[in-house]
């Protein structure tokens, strides 16, 4: 588990975004289980996280369609609501950082790591923004 000071601000980043920080299993169901759309953004101390998926996802927010929901878990702090916000992204293996997004609780888009290290914010905010027109 990382220090409560080192995580903070990388929660805080999205939580001045408008993303809801989730703590419990109970949580990350109530939330998924929303009508309408849902993105879920597994956060991570990891450089790409800072780089370019926090980035990414808080720039897709300034698209004409976005999601209904913003939740976020973080890796290696919330594990409870991390491990419940993975069962939801099955098929796909546990990846950090990801994003994802629901629609009706069903998970209809994906960001693996491998799909965002090395990318540029803009990139990810772009491959968002595509997912938003099609299910928002």
């Amino acid at each position: 588990m990382y220090p409560p000071e080192l995580v903070k601000p990388m929660q805080a980043e999205l939580e001045d975004s408008g993303f809801v920080s989730l703590h419990t299993a109970e949580e990350v169901d109530t939330a998924i289980s929303k009508e309408g759309t849902t993105l879920v953004v597994v956060n991570s101390v990891c450089g790409c996280a800072a780089g370019t998926c926090r980035p990414g996802a808080i720039a897709s927010l300034e698209f004409d369609k976005v999601p209904n929901n913003l939740i976020t878990v973080f890796a290696g702090v919330d594990k409870e609501a991390t491990d419940k916000a993975r069962e939801y992204m099955i098929p796909f293996p546990p990846s950090s950082p990801a994003i994802a997004l629901f629609k009706d609780g069903a998970l209809v888009h994906m960001l693996e790591r491998h799909h965002i290290e090395g990318r540029p914010a803009e990139v990810i905010a772009s491959n968002l923004a595509g997912a938003y027109d099609e299910f928002c």
